[in-house]
């Protein structure tokens, strides 16, 4: 795994020169998909320079800007990347700077590797399930850290379910609905009044692994792709990322590959 995961770190960083020279120095115009959500040229860059760097690999490549693929044709996958080239595109288009590259590694519907590339703040963050995540900052490099060099620079990070002071909940800006309220509701009448934290993309999933939060709510749609990467990130951190009616992890490559609302929370906490 670790020469793929070698190849997937600098896949996601060299999208992010990418996206990072179109954000600083290019207009761009915004295509709606099909979806009604939005698509630039730096989702397109970013995706064709990722998909330049997987090709070598053996494993089949399910993109959030690649061609729709058949159920049929990706169902027996035992292994294969789940890629969003640019994960918050409308965090890119606002300019605020809370988008990422995301990049998780599938296997038998469970992530087991994940990257997450922060082209703005330059921070990059690795999680293998079964040996850890760690998070480092790349501002300033020419390119890509290996797996080991990571690894052994000892910049681990871990979720926390200890509340010293006020719980803090991560959500998004645009998704605070009821059922949002009503859980952050519950959690108050055992932790008292919470902190909420705002954050665009996948960076809400990384804000618990790290210990930055301690729960992440999302009763509002998502994609597989939006969050395979951070799923694996998280759990390798010590969280789970669980569907919010069943309380069983989250799986992927399903025949609809939209996902459950789900709760990020460090593994067996009472979030």
């Amino acid at each position: 795994m670790k020469q793929s995961l070698d190849i997937c770190l600098k896949a996601a960083f060299e999208a992010g020169k990418d996206i990072m020279h179109i954000y600083l120095h290019e207009d761009f115009n915004v295509e709606m998909k099909s979806d009604n959500s939005p698509l630039t040229k730096a989702d397109k860059k970013a995706h064709e320079t990722i998909m330049a760097h997987l090709k070598d690999i053996d494993y089949p490549v399910l993109s959030e800007e690649g061609k729709s693929m058949d159920y049929n044709l990706r169902k027996d996958y035992e292994r294969f990347w789940l890629v969003d080239p640019l994960d918050g595109t409308k965090e890119f288009i606002s300019r605020n700077g809370e988008f990422t590259v995301n990049i998780a590694l599938i296997e038998h519907g469970t992530p087991v590797a994940g990257v997450i590339y922060v082209p703005v703040t330059g921070d990059l963050y690795l999680g293998i399930v079964g040996e850890g995540a760690w998070k480092q900052n790349l501002s300033g490099k020419e390119s890509a850290p290996d797996t080991n060099t990571i690894k052994q620079n000892k910049n681990a990070i871990r979720c926390t379910s200890r509340v010293e002071d006020k719980l803090v909940v991560v959500g998004s800006r645009s998704h605070m609905n009821d059922e949002t309220r009503d859980f952050i509701s519950k959690l108050e009448s055992t932790y008292g009044k919470a902190d909420i934290m705002s954050r665009g993309s996948s960076l809400k999933l990384c804000m618990v692994a790290e210990g930055k939060a301690h729960v992440y709510p999302r009763f509002a749609p998502t994609m597989e792709w939006d969050t395979g990467a951070g799923h694996a990130i998280a759990k390798a951190a010590g969280a789970e990322v669980l569907d919010a009616t069943k309380r069983t992890e989250l799986n992927y490559n399903k025949a609809d590959l939209l996902n459950p609302w789900f709760i990020v929370k460090p593994k067996g906490s009472e979030f």
